[in-house]
């Protein structure tokens, strides 16, 4: 740093203390502006409404909407996507969770799930029949790995598909559970295991339009968390599809596992939407709110919460930047994007309680954004890998024994 008595240092900004957003160019802010504009006005002022009463209307419009920001499949090329960079999506992730965990999930299911698997995996003809709708917004796409009994440990899925004698069409029978987009897809990505190879060799992925004949998806009440996101069961009855239907570019688990390390990559950026927003809420609480005659942020034990807040979250911030850098550069490893989620979502609930504390009895009202987050993030904690399969990825990785089993 030069020590000129000419130098001069730009002012501290409570917003972005580290200085990141020098790290962006001017098409990173702006498309991270257009999304964060599109957020503020589209869903904040209903989403309180709709956490409450469990709902997401209008979804399919969201859906264009997003479509027509070129947030749906952004880091895809061709097929109508926007060919965005890995920082670009992340940041658009960002602002996508700090409204609403539910909404980034809608667009995380979408394109880094659903779309970056027939993107990746799928015929020409499966990508032109389905990518440029589902990039517009017009097809909402869902993804079926988890079941009821398999979520960690998805090579014992029991879901099932039968090739027809003389290579002719498969069948599919089983079930598919806490499915984001479920009821509301148009195209379901659903894996299923075959008589193909060895065990857990024989998983193949297939594209399966939901108005097939024996498929269903019930959607999922009563939940607690991202009740502003369709949650939905997938219900395989006999679905007969043509021989064409399977995803030609890749067999076992390798191809799943690798659609969750790219949606995980947008949840280690959209975590620290989600903390973002809840410790600006309690920011601007303690600035305000008066106890023993002066504001709250004024006293030493409040000073302390805002300042570990503020350097978890921007840590977060800098650890997912490091990584969408990483994925830019094509060296990304999945045991990075394993530190990144697991770091960045623990921290930002812990924010979120930190941020609670701070405000109180208000803390719990739908007024502020914070217990919607807190609950938000308890999902988001646990889909795309618990707390504990990153952990044993991460001490695989650093000891070289496996711990799974």
């Amino acid at each position: 740093m030069s020590t000129t008595p000419s130098a001069k240092l730009p002012p501290f900004d409570p917003a972005d203390p580290l200085g990141i957003d020098d790290l962006l160019g001017p098409e990173d802010l702006a498309i991270r502006d257009t999304v964060r504009d599109w957020a503020a006005d589209r869903i904040l002022p209903d989403i309180a409404e709709w956490y409450e009463n469990g709902e997401l209307p209008g979804i399919r419009e969201l859906a264009r909407e997003l479509g027509s920001l070129g947030a749906l499949g952004m880091s895809l090329s061709g097929y109508g996507c926007a060919g965005a960079t890995a920082v670009q999506y992340g940041r658009a992730c960002l602002e996508l969770e700090a409204a609403d965990s539910g909404i980034r999930s809608l667009v995380s299911v979408q394109g880094s799930l659903a779309m970056y698997a027939i993107h990746r995996y799928g015929s020409e003809e499966q990508r032109r029949r389905w990518l440029p709708g589902m990039a517009a917004g017009e097809i909402i796409g869902c993804f079926g790995l988890t079941e009821p009994d398999h979520g960690s440990d998805p090579a014992g899925m029991r879901t099932y598909a039968r090739r027809e004698s003389g290579g002719g069409d498969w069948v599919l029978t089983g079930r598919k559970m806490w499915i984001t987009n479920g009821s509301v897809a148009g195209v379901a990505v659903v894996w299923a295991r075959t008589d193909e190879g060895g065990p857990g060799a024989g998983i193949r992925g297939f594209v399966v339009p939901t108005d097939a004949p024996g498929f269903s998806a019930p959607e999922i009440r009563h939940k607690w968390s991202l009740r502003a996101s369709v949650t939905s069961e997938l219900v395989l009855d006999e679905v007969r599809l043509p021989a064409d239907a399977v995803l030609p570019g890749v067999t076992g688990l390798r191809g799943p596992l690798s659609c969750l390390g790219h949606a995980r990559y947008g949840i280690v950026w959209g975590a620290m939407g989600a903390a973002r927003a809840s410790f600006e809420a309690a920011l601007d609480y303690a600035r305000t709110r008066e106890q023993f005659g002066r504001p709250i942020g004024g006293f030493q034990l409040t000073q302390a919460k805002l300042a570990d807040m503020a350097v978890e979250l921007h840590k977060g911030i800098l650890l997912a930047h490091h990584l969408g850098r990483r994925m830019d550069a094509g060296t990304l490893r999945p045991e990075q994007v394993s530190f990144g989620k697991l770091n960045n979502v623990r921290e930002a609930i812990g924010i979120c309680r930190t941020a609670r504390t701070i405000l109180g009895a208000n803390g719990i009202s739908l007024e502020y954004p914070v217990m919607r987050h807190a609950t938000n993030l308890e999902s988001v904690l646990t889909y795309e890998g618990t707390v504990e399969m990153h952990q044993l990825v991460l001490g695989k990785a650093l000891t070289g024994l496996d711990a799974f089993r």
